[in-house]
């Protein structure tokens, strides 16, 4: 596969980011909004009937990427988009701050971005864009100013997990990319963490 570039996630790509996702939302009407909206609010969306699940989903991912946030990057080949992945300051992520299992130590810390998820159609995965979107969002977080890039992998002991289960990437593919890997202070995840400035 040819990636052609990888790019922000920006008001004018929104039909770009909405085609990709489909109309499932990515995966489970989510519209990738699970870090960044409240657990009820969440839930809410992709609970009730079919005919309006996940609306709200998309309608919140859709008003931040037109209002002017960049939610992630899009990775493009010849063909257009095809694959995400979710990064931003991890303030926008207000389900981090909220979690048993992933909140920050210190959620003042400044200049720590996060990212949080990866999408790409089935068509396209295990043929090395997972890998090409980490770099293009440590690219990214560095130029825009992210003092660390933090992320919460799986750990599949270097095997196959479903795809459902690895959205936030793997800790081998982490590894391989310089990140530093402890448990999480207060539960059994792993935190991936990488100095952006200096080098």
């Amino acid at each position: 596969m040819t990636i052609v570039s990888i790019e922000p996630a920006t008001a004018e790509r929104w039909e770009d980011l909405k085609g990709l996702f489909g109309p499932t939302g990515a995966y489970g009407h989510c519209w990738c909004t699970f870090f960044r909206r409240r657990a009820k609010d969440h839930t809410a969306s992709i609970s009730c009937e079919r005919s309006t699940r996940g609306l709200d989903n998309k309608a919140e991912l859709q008003r931040l990427t037109l209002g002017g946030k960049v939610p992630g990057l899009l990775a493009y080949d010849k063909d257009g988009p095809c694959g995400w992945v979710s990064v931003a300051p991890r303030e926008d992520f207000i389900r981090l701050s909220r979690s048993r299992s992933l909140r920050p130590a210190d959620p003042n810390e400044p200049g720590v971005w996060a990212l949080v998820c990866f999408w790409l159609p089935h068509r396209r995965r295990r043929r090395g864009l997972g890998t090409r979107l980490l770099d293009g969002a440590i690219e990214y977080a560095r130029a825009e100013g992210g003092r660390i890039l933090e992320a919460y992998p799986v750990d599949t002991a270097g095997g196959r997990a479903p795809s459902a289960e690895v959205y936030t990437g793997t800790v081998e593919m982490f590894h391989r990319a310089g990140f530093t890997l402890t448990q999480h202070h207060l539960s059994e995840r792993t935190v991936a963490r990488l100095e952006l400035k200096g080098q």
